[in-house]
């Protein structure tokens, strides 16, 4: 772990993987949840560091986090989402190819993985998911298209991710969900937040779970 200072109320947290900042995420929000951290305005995640931002003072701060111990991602039992997924991307046959297997095995395998939002950016509401080990990363489309429908699920590199809205987009599209990732009408408005614990299922009919538990 790194800590620097970031102008005089900031300070940026770096960690040695991502799973390692996710914990560090999850124990920050423990932490102001019980009152045991001192004000912060913002909290923000991303792949290896976490921002505090809006503190009074850093380097106290920066002290203190120093001598945390921090929980194990795997002993924690945050709210689990579960998304309803048609595995009918346009891109399911080049995953297939890429991790060697059939196309209806494209399915199984992601549905069999438990993943966790690590950060949240691009655009509002769209979380980046981790969880698919790491002989099933794929790479980004050569040529990006210049409109993802909203509901895509898709994948690129380590991550998994959910389209909230139709945008430009290079990952690789293997399903769709109904599911409004980001409702401004809605509190809170994003449907998925760093440190949700997520699955997806295979959706075959009108009598499938919408919605999670």
């Amino acid at each position: 772990m790194r800590t620097l200072a970031v102008g005089e109320r900031a300070l940026l947290v770096e960690l040695g993987s991502g799973e390692e900042a996710q914990a560090f995420h999850a124990e920050v929000l423990r932490r102001r949840a019980s009152g045991a951290l001192p004000a912060v305005r913002e909290i923000v995640p991303a792949a290896r560091t976490v921002l505090l931002d809006g503190v009074e003072d850093p380097g106290r701060l920066a002290e203190q986090v120093a001598r945390w111990e921090v929980e194990p991602l795997h002993t924690r039992a945050d709210p689990l989402l579960e998304i309803p997924v048609r595995y009918d991307g346009p891109d399911l046959a080049v995953v297939a190819a890429l991790w060697g297997v059939e196309p209806e095995e494209v399915a199984r395998i992601h549905s069999g993985v438990e993943f966790r939002v690590a950060f949240c950016g691009f655009a509002p509401g769209f979380g980046y998911l981790t969880g698919l080990p790491a002989r099933y990363e794929v790479p980004r489309r050569s040529t990006p298209r210049t409109a993802v429908p909203p509901g895509s699920v898709a994948l690129a590199g380590a991550y998994t991710g959910v389209y909230p809205r139709s945008s430009p987009g290079g990952w690789q599209l293997i399903g769709t969900t109904d599911l409004v990732l980001w409702d401004p009408a809605r509190e809170p408005a994003a449907l998925l937040s760093p440190g949700t614990r997520v699955r997806f299922f295979p959706e075959s009919g009108p009598g499938d779970r919408l919605g999670g538990r």
